[in-house]
């Protein structure tokens, strides 16, 4: 058995792979749609998963564009205030849970393996599934807008009693699709804790990870930690609604507050598990483009796993005005300001990278340095939300929109983005059209700055959100960010349009299309053959 296991570690370097795969003819996938439906690929299942994403995001968009059109002016214009509501909800949840974190694992079900020097995920048909049964999920969803009384209507985070004495019927579709969506999700971690921890190439210890398979990682053992909470937090909606319990309902010995402390539970590692994996983009990306290596690699770990933790310690810092006691509210404050500190590491580390860098700024260096920026904008906002006292002002105001959107949006998407434009080349074998996708960026970083940052001004000056009608103090700054949401929804489509285009040709891309790029996915031809690495390659 020893003999063997020398046999396969004494393979060729990794540079060595492109010409090994040079005869991978009886390889090549297989043809027609049976290829996708019954795919156990890494590589077909993370396009499918990327695929679907962006549907979901032009979908999730698209509501928001019905939501920024309700608002371009005081009163009710197009919208009854009940869709108008429906709209905000499934906004939420398809961006969330069908834009954000699908995207990312098809990121990681296409890059994992490439990375570590892996043939494939360590569990394929299981892979299938997971992705498989998101469509219907979503479906479901979605269809519950057409049913008599309409979709879900009480916010994305569902609050009690909204969406149990006041929800139309359509919760029961809305319970059962998040059911759904949390079994894919907690297949895909799986998934990636099994193949990074037992797949790695001969040589590749713990601290030569990438730093994107570390923030997966971790990403992985949050999502299994805290998708459990959140389906429980749906099954007491559910038998509260129609079952007769009375888990968050006071006139039977429940409690409403109790349904926020668990949302909170997984909401909170929740948004980390839509950022984290930004992280190990951006960590990837800024030391390509700046020629050299990643400044504090090992302090980029413990912070990734310092975060992860701490993300379990600050879920009420959403409850300050539920009326907790101030010793909890002190706990809470200073949790959630100690949290800024390994994400600070973070942003000194990006920033300590492209210090005295050989800097060039192609497209995936723009949305890298443009995330830096707005990110961090995000964060101090947060820091702002996390002082209990103004707090008060702030809460359930726009302030808070303009928060979350600038580390949702700024944040995760122009990391995945970042990330699309980075790895098209590995992908597809071709090169992006450069103009278009500076034009995409440009396009998108004025527009969403247009939109977002006016509303932290509405929020200060008290403007609450999820509502459909407004004071008319309001109507000009309002009317500055619907402009500004209309032009990012429709920068979108120049991205569709790159992406489309790449696909269909192009120049060639080698396998190593940016000078600083470094990594095992990069001694692959591109486009990256149907099988990676069948024989694991030897890290020196």
């Amino acid at each position: 058995m020893n003999t063997l296991t020398r046999e396969l570690n004494s393979v060729a370097e990794p540079v060595d792979q492109t010409q090994l795969h040079e005869e991978d003819h009886h390889h090549q996938a297989p043809k027609g749609i049976w290829r996708w439906l019954l795919t156990t690929n890494h590589k077909d299942i993370g396009t499918l998963y990327l695929w679907f994403s962006f549907i979901m995001f032009l979908t999730g968009g698209t509501m928001a564009m019905v939501i920024r059109a309700e608002l371009f002016q005081p009163g009710l214009q197009l919208l009854e205030p009940n869709f108008f509501n429906q709209m905000t909800t499934v906004h939420g949840l398809v961006m969330v849970f069908g834009a954000v974190m699908p995207a990312f694992t098809g990121l990681a079900n296409w890059l994992i393996p490439m990375m570590i020097g892996a043939p494939d995920m360590a569990l394929p048909r299981m892979n299938n599934w997971s992705f498989w049964i998101l469509p219907f999920a979503f479906t479901i969803l979605l269809s519950s807008l057409f049913m008599e009384g309409g979709g879900p209507n009480f916010g994305w985070t569902f609050y009690a009693p909204l969406s149990t004495s006041f929800s139309p019927d359509s919760t029961a579709l809305f319970v059962f699709s998040i059911h759904i969506m949390g079994i894919s999700s907690i297949m895909g971690a799986i998934n990636v804790i099994v193949t990074i921890v037992n797949l790695r190439a001969p040589g590749m210890n713990w601290m030569k990870l990438p730093l994107f398979v570390w923030t997966w990682l971790i990403t992985a053992f949050l999502l299994i930690a805290v998708m459990p909470v959140l389906a429980g937090a749906v099954t007491m909606v559910l038998t509260d609604k129609f079952f007769g319990t009375s888990f968050f309902e006071a006139a039977g010995g429940g409690d409403p507050v109790m349904f926020q402390h668990i949302f909170w539970f997984f909401g909170h590692p929740e948004v980390y598990i839509m950022i984290l994996p930004s992280f190990g983009i951006i960590s990837a990306i800024v030391p390509t483009f700046s020629r050299k290596k990643l400044f504090g690699y090992s302090s980029m770990v413990y912070a990734t796993a310092s975060i992860a933790i701490l993300s379990f310690l600050v879920w009420a810092h959403h409850m300050f005005t539920t009326g907790m006691p101030v010793f909890a509210e002190l706990f809470f404050m200073y949790c959630t300001m100690l949290i800024a500190v390994p994400t600070g590491v973070k942003v000194f580390n990006w920033v300590t990278t492209m210090w005295r860098g050989s800097i060039s700024f192609e497209t995936p260096m723009l949305f890298a340095v443009a995330f830096i920026i707005l990110f961090t904008i995000g964060g101090f906002s947060g820091l702002m939300l996390a002082i209990t006292p103004a707090d008060f002002q702030y809460h359930d105001t726009y302030f808070v929109v303009a928060h979350f959107h600038y580390v949702l949006v700024t944040g995760a998407i122009f990391s995945i983005m970042a990330a699309a434009y980075y790895w098209l080349p590995k992908w597809t074998g071709h090169m992006y059209d450069e103009r278009l996708g500076r034009i995409h960026f440009w396009c998108s970083v004025i527009s969403v700055n247009v939109l977002f940052f006016p509303m932290h001004f509405l929020g200060l000056a008290g403007m609450p959100r999820r509502i459909p009608d407004y004071a008319i103090q309001f109507a000009d700054v309002n009317q500055i960010v619907s402009i500004g949401g209309f032009a990012f929804g429709l920068s979108q489509l120049i991205f569709l349009a790159v992406v489309l285009k790449c696909i269909r040709g192009g120049e060639k891309a080698p396998a190593k299309p940016w000078e600083g790029a470094d990594g095992l996915e990069w001694t692959l031809p591109s486009p990256a053959p149907y099988h990676s690495f069948s024989t694991p390659p030897e890290i020196k």
